[in-house]
């Protein structure tokens, strides 16, 4: 009874010793790793919900310019010198507004 208790637990030790490391397990792979995937989660979802509600109210401020003025204006910079928005969204850092002044287009892109 000794011995296959002692080989169950040796067996046992072969299987865990046999799985890859934490450092190459993929992020929902390790148990111990889950509080740091939720908050990167978290972050990255924070991140992308500031770069689309900055990109949408700029989009209506610029449709209330033309609207009011007939034209497009000629930079972000004149949205809040005319009042149509009392300041321009903030972003995300490392993140950037590129405005179409032609066109009325604002896409949020990487600074470069």
């Amino acid at each position: 009874m000794k011995h296959v208790c002692l080989l169950y637990l040796g067996l046992g030790l072969l299987l865990a010793g046999c799985d890859k490391p934490a450092s190459q397990a993929k992020p929902g792979e390790n148990p111990l790793n889950a509080p740091a995937d939720y908050a990167g989660a978290v972050l990255k979802g924070q991140q992308a919900a500031k770069k689309t509600i900055g990109a949408a109210s700029l989009d209506q401020a610029i449709k209330n310019f033309y609207a009011e003025e007939n034209r497009y204006p000629n930079s972000l910079d004149e949205l809040v010198s005319k009042g149509t928005l009392p300041n321009l969204p903030t972003l995300p850092a490392g993140m950037m507004f590129d405005y179409d002044p032609a066109t009325g287009t604002v896409k949020v892109v990487p600074k470069k």
